[in-house]
């Protein structure tokens, strides 16, 4: 079987076995990978805790029909470690790995939607920018990188120049008023402005928005990307926002997209200090979807 290196992040994991587990990856040059690991969940491990989730790593692989299987890992950047310290960044960490494993497909070279993942994490573990922003703004890009990218200015239909106030999920982003389809969003300029910040990269614009526009933006992008997904994200219903979280359900017969509110603050104890939800997630993130 040949050998290949390849630089990877590692996006979930599961049992295989008595001690092994089947680690999926984001390989820079290959894409989506499915390994063996023999022997990670023995104490004695020689890689067991460098193939951890949101971990940053260069590996060598055997080739194999099916699955490959890992030969080698060196950590390249730690991130897990400092990520899962902190519930908000552990959560909005989860949503990205979740999110690259459905935009991309196994063999196939994303080396975009890799190196995207790698700075988006850099940037959680850094705390330089809030982590739902950081969140956000990755959801976004990658969206963008698979050829979703939304429009906050000019309509997304007839290209009229913008900047107009309706946004539409299925339409792909804002809508002139002769193009906006009944039921459209109306959000507000400022959070037109953060969404379009984000996208483009304006951080001091995004840092300094309100709590308010990051809320109804937040949601806004849910929404965006369960819709092109076709599928709801799991680990989206755990982000801490501190305060009203705008969740998304999709209507199954309908397809029509639903925003509602979850109130944190009536949560005991705190979701940052419950054990049973954080293994809870632990869990999710070893098992297939």
């Amino acid at each position: 079987m040949p050998l290949y290196r390849d630089e990877a992040v590692v996006l979930r994991t599961h049992k295989l076995a008595e001690a092994d587990r089947i680690i999926t990856l984001l390989t820079r040059r290959r894409g989506k990978v499915r390994a063996v690991a023999k022997g990670v969940r023995r104490t004695r491990s020689r890689f067991g805790a460098r193939l951890e989730p949101f971990m940053v790593v260069d590996l060598q692989c055997h080739e194999g029909r099916n699955l490959d299987t890992v030969t080698q890992v060196e950590t390249l950047a730690p991130y897990g470690d400092a990520i899962c310290r902190d519930y908000t960044a552990y959560t909005a960490a989860t949503v990205m790995v979740e999110t690259a494993d459905r935009l991309t497909e196994e063999h196939e070279p994303a080396p975009q939607q890799h190196l995207l993942l790698v700075g988006a994490l850099r940037s959680l573990t850094g705390g330089e920018h809030d982590p739902t922003l950081v969140l956000d703004a990755y959801l976004l890009r990658s969206l963008a990188v698979a050829g979703w990218a939304p429009s906050f200015h000019d309509c997304a239909r007839c290209g009229a120049p913008g900047p107009h106030r309706s946004f539409n999920v299925a339409a792909g982003g804002t809508v002139c008023t002769v193009c906006r389809p009944p039921g459209s969003a109306a959000p507000s300029d400022e959070t037109m402005r953060l969404l379009a910040s984000l996208l483009t990269g304006d951080w001091g614009t995004a840092d300094s928005s309100p709590l308010r526009s990051r809320r109804e933006g937040s949601g806004l992008v849910a929404a965006f990307l369960q819709w092109h997904l076709e599928r709801g994200v799991r680990s989206l219903r755990h982000v801490d926002r501190d305060g009203p979280v705008p969740v998304v359900r999709a209507a199954p017969t309908l397809g029509v997209v639903d925003l509602g509110v979850v109130d944190l603050s009536r949560v005991q104890p705190p979701l940052e200090h419950h054990p049973a939800l954080d293994q809870h997630l632990a869990e999710a993130a070893r098992e297939p979807v």
